[in-house]
């Protein structure tokens, strides 16, 4: 019989106990105590396990950025055989796709960027660079390719980073006022295809549609 990796389980435990307090009370309404008491452990193995409350914090920004930023590169690098639009577009599904499982992770994590401390000053010298940075390749090489329209850059990466977000930072907004669910596929599906339709109208260049229009034809 396998024996059970009891360590990691209760790492995860404490994990998923901090996300759901940090989400629902924010980093500073939380304390160690509240965290043990949900994950039904010692306060000790929390400092054992993440040395404190703030090493839960830097875990939860690593569980969060790494798979988003893994998803940019995937399409960074996935350019040299496939169109910038195409890889634009599989990438925004990618990340929401994935903020829509992690729901509580991602909202707690937008709003904790949205606030200006060292640790947030860290996250942006780190993760939020990297992040401009696959995100600029991807409009840049579509633009070099003329699959994209020449548009200023910089507004392009906020337009686009502002729609990836928005659902996760105001989900409760659009939970009371319009009665959308970020956590169920039904919105991410209906919200991506809105996307889709801003990257054709907005970025994808002519020689790219009277091309698309050949082949059809």
């Amino acid at each position: 019989m396998k024996k059970l990796d009891t360590s990691k389980s209760t790492k995860e435990c404490i994990f998923k106990a901090a996300v759901y307090l940090f989400y629902d009370h924010g980093f500073d309404g939380t304390s160690v105590r509240d965290i043990a008491k949900r994950a039904g452990v010692n306060p000790a193995t929390i400092s054992y396990y993440f040395k404190g409350k703030q090493g839960v914090l830097e875990a939860c920004f690593t569980h969060f950025f790494e798979p988003y930023l893994r998803f940019l590169q995937e399409e960074v690098e996935a350019l040299n055989y496939v169109s910038a639009d195409l890889c634009l577009k599989r990438a925004v599904y990618k990340i929401l796709k994935f903020q829509s499982d992690n729901h509580q992770l991602s909202r707690f994590i937008w709003r904790e960027v949205s606030i200006d401390s060292q640790v947030v000053r860290e996250i942006i010298s780190s993760y939020l660079m990297k992040e401009r940075h696959y995100m600029k390749r991807l409009f840049e090489q579509g633009m070099r390719d003329h699959a994209l329209k020449k548009q200023p850059v910089s507004f392009l990466v906020i337009q686009l980073k502002s729609m990836l977000t928005m659902p996760f930072l105001h989900s409760q907004q659009l939970r009371e006022v319009w009665q959308m669910f970020p956590q169920e596929y039904y919105f991410i599906d209906q919200y991506y295809k809105n996307i889709d339709q801003w990257i054709d109208l907005l970025l994808v260049s002519e020689a790219k549609e009277v091309l698309k229009k050949e082949l059809i034809i």
